[in-house]
């Protein structure tokens, strides 16, 4: 198993100084920290950097361009994959020219470096870009198909559902021959078995579900990925899935890092924002069955641990923390996500975090992947 890491740069409130200046220094700061992180990272054999694509979601994903900031990243890292995570589908968010140009463009800036995930996003984010709800995975697949046709011929012609595109060469061709290996986003049921059934990368995530239902999540992915049939000629049957990891000496430091109100922050700013923004219409008790653990804190009766003792994060010291990331890859893991720039936490603590797994851990899990290929050739 590979560790990689995500980056949504995160921007809690409150910011400091009045409207928009307090924001705009949080911001600022969030970019040059995860810059430097990153470039430790890129020292200490971590496999991908995965960049998300999220548009007016306050407080967290302050990051709507990747495919900037993958740029930035190829002329100032040398080892690190550099992953779209994801780019939005949708033709209403990007026409699939732009992103066949953007994605191909970074591979060459990169020298061949990048990984492209895609996705659809969620109900927020598509009814303010005009992006039709009901049609978002048929225009999801059709921009597929059409982007690695555009790196792959000369000249380009495509009469589709929802693109009707001239007879054109869609300029810079990516590095990677044919192309880079593409990844679908999944998270609701059923939707990994799509991934495996079109011979697309898995990018999954742990901590709003135990990690046994990610593990029947990779299962179903893994039959279907038995006898795909590859929407592209990359086939990709990797599962990479993130949580959030904090990693210090003991876990004490960890809590004196104050890990356990930044996770929580972590949760209740997604919940409040889902309800807010993506469920409005949701009565109460509906609103307590889908983020049960909010009502749970408000009445005094849940304690953040529980995420923890429940490995659906990965906090502690560095023996800790590995074994913890041991049961993903028992799951069927191939790439460990790591999302260590969130919350309140501190820059030097989340540098200190990346020292340790990519000093301690990350050496470990390739001594272990080693001696598993003397294993398999052996017997």
């Amino acid at each position: 198993m590979k560790l990689d890491l995500l980056y949504e740069i995160d921007v809690p409130k409150p910011w400091a100084g009045p409207h928009p200046y307090g924001q705009r220094e949080a911001e600022q700061r969030a970019y040059r920290e995860a810059f430097e992180q990153i470039r430790l990272a890129d020292t200490l054999g971590f496999h991908t950097t995965w960049h998300v694509e999220h548009h007016f979601r306050e407080g967290r994903s302050h990051s709507p361009a990747p495919e900037v900031i993958i740029g930035a990243l190829s002329q100032c890292t040398e080892n690190l994959r550099l992953g779209f995570g994801v780019t939005l589908m949708p033709h209403a968010f990007t026409p699939p020219m732009r992103v066949a140009e953007k994605v191909a463009t970074a591979d060459i800036l990169s020298g061949g470096r990048v990984e492209w995930g895609t996705g659809r996003s969620t109900p927020m984010e598509q009814i303010a870009f005009g992006v039709p709800r009901e049609e978002s995975r048929a225009q999801w697949q059709e921009a597929i198909e059409a982007v690695v046709r555009m790196w792959e011929e000369e000249y380009f012609e495509f009469h589709g559902t929802y693109l009707d595109f001239p007879r054109r060469m869609v300029t810079p061709k990516p590095v990677q021959d044919p192309h880079p290996p593409c990844w679908m986003a999944a998270t609701s049921e059923g939707s990994s078995a799509v991934a495996g059934e079109l011979g697309l990368g898995l990018l999954s995530f742990a901590i709003l579900q135990p990690i046994q239902k990610m593990g029947q999540h990779i299962a179903q992915y893994r039959a279907a990925a038995a006898n795909p049939t590859p929407l592209t000629r990359v086939v990709n049957d990797r599962v990479a899935a993130y949580t959030l990891v904090h990693c210090a000496e003991s876990l004490a430091e960890c809590e004196r890092n104050g890990i356990w109100d930044s996770v929580w922050w972590w949760y209740k700013n997604l919940a409040e924002f889902t309800l807010e923004w993506e469920l409005p219409n949701l009565s109460q008790e509906e609103r307590d069955a889908t983020f049960p653990l909010l009502k749970r804190q408000i009445e005094g009766n849940f304690d953040v641990r529980e995420f923890h003792e429940a490995d659906m994060i990965i906090v502690g010291d560095p023996d800790q923390c590995l074994e913890k990331m041991l049961r993903y890859e028992e799951l069927g893991v191939d790439q460990l996500i790591c999302y260590v720039q969130f919350g309140h936490l501190s820059h030097e603590s989340i540098m200190r975090t990346i020292e340790l797994l990519g000093t301690e851990i990350v050496p470990k899990l390739a001594a272990r992947d080693v001696d598993m290929s003397v294993s398999v050739t052996t017997s």
